[in-house]
């Protein structure tokens, strides 16, 4: 985001005007791309950006990497366009498949396909996305917009990102209960 959005990033949801941070994190739950988005604005359509800005340098030469061996992600990420998207790039999605998308699938009969493959226990994993954004949540400012600019309010997202990974590259261990240095394996990405 480098200009202002004509909408500010506000949208009105349940809550009444809200922004949404969407985020890509790595497997230990490290934010590697943050974007912001209207309060009523879906999960899915955020997906294609966050996938286009994923780009993590390597040590010493070489392009940066931009495809993950995994994204884990919930039922929202769950539509034909998002996998032919990732089997396309031959990354494994491990993303379940929502009950009403497989009552279509099997009323089509044998021209329903397949169901995605799914594997539970990798599943199990996209938990650190979830204890990342509680601590998000823990900074007054992100969980309750007070900030008039969109800029102003990723600019704390960022921030937050940014000492999230001070903490994990630092040589001071963080003791904080539930922190996202959980034992996930590295290479898989979790999407919230």
């Amino acid at each position: 985001m480098l200009a202002e959005p004509a909408d500010h990033a506000l949208g009105r949801s349940r809550g009444g005007l809200s922004t949404k941070i969407h985020q890509l994190v790595d497997g230990h739950g490290r934010p590697l791309v943050v974007l912001l988005g209207p309060g009523q604005g879906g999960d899915s359509p955020m997906f294609p950006h966050l996938m286009a800005r994923l780009s993590i340098a390597r040590p010493g030469p070489g392009r940066p990497r931009t495809r993950p061996e995994r994204v884990r992600a919930d039922k929202a990420y769950s539509s034909r366009a998002i996998r032919r998207h990732l089997r396309e790039r031959r990354i494994i999605a491990v993303i379940p498949e929502p009950s009403d998308q497989q009552g279509h699938r099997k009323r089509r009969g044998s021209r329903g396909g397949r169901p995605p493959a799914f594997d539970p226990v990798d599943y199990r994993n996209r938990n650190v996305v979830e204890c990342g954004f509680c601590h998000v949540k823990q900074w007054r400012g992100l969980a309750t917009r007070y900030d008039k600019l969109a800029l102003t309010f990723r600019g704390g997202a960022v921030l937050k990102a940014i000492v999230t990974w001070l903490r994990a590259l630092g040589d001071t261990p963080y003791l904080g209960a539930g922190h996202p240095g959980t034992s996930a394996p590295a290479g898989a990405l979790t999407l919230a």
